[in-house]
């Protein structure tokens, strides 16, 4: 007699819908081992196995998810949470291309991606209602900030979660997490400027409440020890608001001669101001920025010069250490990830 996954109860809706049992005549093997292969379960060889599956593409099956869950205690499903409105999610492409990695990731583990975002302080209990429901089997949340309450309801939940950016050390329970070289990057981009003979180098900062933002700051200042603070001037990640500190650090030392911007919109904000100027990049002021997103590479005039960080594939690592948490083989201390980021040289500097 087989052991391993027991039957799962099959549901029809009809003559025209396969069941397990037809895909396991169609095999030559019993419902058990059919329905081991359908449900990941493991104890069949690799010639039944593939048997099965052939079976199942050829009859169009599609497995009941419901009465499956049963089985493998697991929902199918995964919350996918930004702390961040709207009109931030949608207009900047550093989440479209985090998303996306996140979605094909999930596909090719079968699993489906529930979308959540922060609109107010009310939408962190209808996230913790959502959570406590038992609706997903895991979370993967990132753009958190200092003050935010989502890492605390997460942890209340008790659902296993997988951070997005390095959180807030001591904040929480350590909760793997992947991130890139935040520090090392904007070190790479500062000393590069150095490099280049510039004296004056501005700094156009991502939100404080943001570890990866205060890690690039932390990277302008291990190299620039002594630099002027009037040099770093505040932005939150928007185009705009690297338009607004570009200003502002031309009021504060008309005399800069660099900047290394936080992140590519703030960048592109920068080049704005600086061409409505008629000051020349790179010649009078280079300009440097962080994340080589394309589309917004692809618009600058010139050709931003910028860290890359892969951030399609950080959405994909973000899922696989999710499962491997899910399956008991990671967990805080030793699964977190660091990804190596790199200087792209263009025209800008």
């Amino acid at each position: 007699m087989e052991s391993g996954v027991p039957a799962v109860p099959e549901q029809t809706t009809g003559s025209s819908r396969p069941t397990l049992e037809a895909v396991a005549a169609r095999a030559g093997v019993s419902r058990a081992t059919a329905s081991r292969v359908v449900n990941g379960g493991a104890g069949v060889r690799l010639p039944l196995a593939e048997k099965v599956r052939e079976a199942v593409r050829e009859l169009g099956y599609v497995p009941n998810h419901a009465a499956r869950s049963l089985v493998t205690r697991r929902h199918g499903a995964v919350a996918v949470i930004i702390a961040e409105p709207e009109f931030r999610i949608f207009s900047d492409p550093f989440f479209e291309k985090q998303v996306r990695g996140i979605s094909r990731e999930l596909t090719a583990h079968d699993t489906q991606m529930v979308l959540l975002w922060v609109e107010g302080h009310g939408d962190h209990e209808r996230i913790s209602r959502y959570l406590d429901g038992g609706h997903v089997d895991g979370a993967l949340a990132f753009s958190l900030h200092t003050a935010d309450r989502l890492p605390a309801l997460i942890a209340r939940s008790r659902v296993p979660v997988v951070f997005g950016g390095r959180p807030v050390s001591g904040s929480e329970p350590a909760v793997p997490f992947v991130d890139c070289d935040n520090r090392g990057g904007a070190r790479e981009a500062v000393r590069y400027l150095v490099s280049l003979g510039r004296e004056t180098i501005g700094h156009i900062a991502g939100p404080c409440t943001q570890t990866s933002a205060l890690d690039r700051v932390a990277g302008y200042r291990d190299v620039l020890v002594d630099a002027d603070p009037a040099l770093v001037c505040q932005g939150d990640f928007t185009r705009e608001s690297g338009a607004r500190a570009m200003a502002e650090l031309l009021e504060r030392r008309p005399d800069v001669d660099a900047v290394f911007a936080a992140n590519d919109l703030m960048a592109a904000g920068a080049l704005r101001i600086l061409r409505e100027r008629g000051i020349r990049v790179p010649e009078d002021v280079a300009v440097v920025g962080f994340d080589d997103m394309d589309a917004v590479v692809r618009a600058t005039e010139p050709a931003l010069t910028t860290v890359r960080q892969d951030i399609e594939g950080m959405g994909r690592l973000m899922v696989r250490l999710l499962m491997r948490v899910l399956d008991g083989a990671a967990d805080a201390a030793s699964a977190s990830v660091i990804t190596p980021t790199g200087l792209v040289r263009r025209e800008s500097a």
